[in-house]
């Protein structure tokens, strides 16, 4: 598929549900998507921009500019966040790069020394979190990955931690993996979806994690009390992982954007729904799909929507997680 197709084919209808089951059609929400192209793929200017951009992020700075945070490799692997500032009525128009990443690798032997990635980005009050996604090399297996916490209190352009340690940590059903993906704030309390892994998978000689998507809460989102969580996406058919949700609200509906790897080594992107943000149905079809000849031929994965004003985007990595950059597709709602 071509950059400037439509999709009417991947048209979202939505309705409500009585309590006695009849389907009441209360509103009609069809968003047809159009695929915008390449945003952005590394031009290895500075010494920690070399491998690829990980799971963009964006964040809404201010009313002309969509910061999109993303974990930036190496060129051992290792990955820092940086941004990408765009204009918020133009995501192709690049504004900004960030000359040195905001939020840097921990210190040796903490749980974050071997890189970080995105988490989410949100605001809380005067200040900005930043949930990441620590990485740690052991011998035994292939890595460990936990959840840490960095505050911005100057909107967004350096981050300091909350804790040297994990906010969210190894539980019995996450041995290996425990990664919050998606926030989001209630009225008294905090709404997180999390991956979860206990085990490896070998595809094709080559070790890989197998996690899904659990919920838990939080009174501060900072300690959660629940160590356990509720499953929320599950892998299915030849899946091996189902991850990177990402938390958005459209009209009364709640939606899960996420990726998901098969074993033919592609990563994939979908979506799921639900009424109360726990019981999800994951659709069969996602907005839109990978294009023929492009930076998303082969994969398209860690799909990250943004409403700004009456549209709403999706960011979205290309081929090998991002080695081929970032773009982005848009629909009006």
């Amino acid at each position: 598929m071509r950059r400037g197709d439509s999709f009417d084919k991947y048209s979202l209808n939505l309705v409500t549900q009585s309590h006695d089951g009849v389907h009441l059609f209360n509103f009609i929400l069809i968003m047809k998507f159009i695929k915008k192209g390449l945003i952005y793929s590394l031009d290895k200017k500075n010494w920690w921009m070399d491998n690829s951009t990980l799971t963009p992020t964006p964040f809404l700075l201010n009313d002309q500019t969509i910061r999109i945070y993303c974990a930036i490799r190496d060129v051992k692997g290792s990955a820092r966040i940086g941004y990408v500032d765009v204009d918020a009525q133009n995501p192709s128009k690049i504004l900004k790069v960030s000359d040195e990443p905001v939020l840097d690798i921990g210190e040796d032997g903490m749980f974050d020394d071997n890189g970080v990635i995105l988490g989410d980005v949100i605001r809380d009050g005067d200040e900005v979190r930043m949930y990441y996604v620590g990485f740690q090399l052991v011998n035994k297996v292939k890595f460990l990955a936990y959840s840490g916490l960095a505050i911005s209190s100057d909107n967004g352009e350096t981050f300091q931690r909350f804790s040297k340690t994990p906010i969210m940590d190894r539980a019995d059903n996450a041995l290996f993996i425990r990664a919050i993906h998606g926030t989001t704030k209630a009225k008294d309390h905090w709404r997180i979806w999390y991956s979860a892994s206990s085990k490896w998978e070998e595809i094709d000689g080559q070790v890989f994690p197998f996690y899904n998507v659990r919920y838990a809460e939080s009174k501060d989102g900072i300690h959660f009390s629940d160590n356990v969580g509720s499953l929320c996406l599950d892998n299915s058919g030849d899946e091996y992982r189902i991850g990177r949700a990402r938390f958005i609200k459209i009209k009364n509906e709640d939606f899960l954007f996420y990726t998901y790897g098969t074993k033919d080594k592609i990563n994939h992107a979908g979506v799921a729904k639900s009424h109360d943000g726990k019981n999800w149905k994951r659709e069969k079809n996602f907005y839109f799909d990978r294009s023929e000849n492009d930076f998303d031929s082969k994969d398209l994965g860690y799909p990250a929507p943004l409403i700004y004003k009456n549209k709403i985007y999706i960011f979205y990595t290309g081929n090998g997680c991002g080695v081929s950059g970032f773009g982005y597709a848009e629909a009006e709602l």
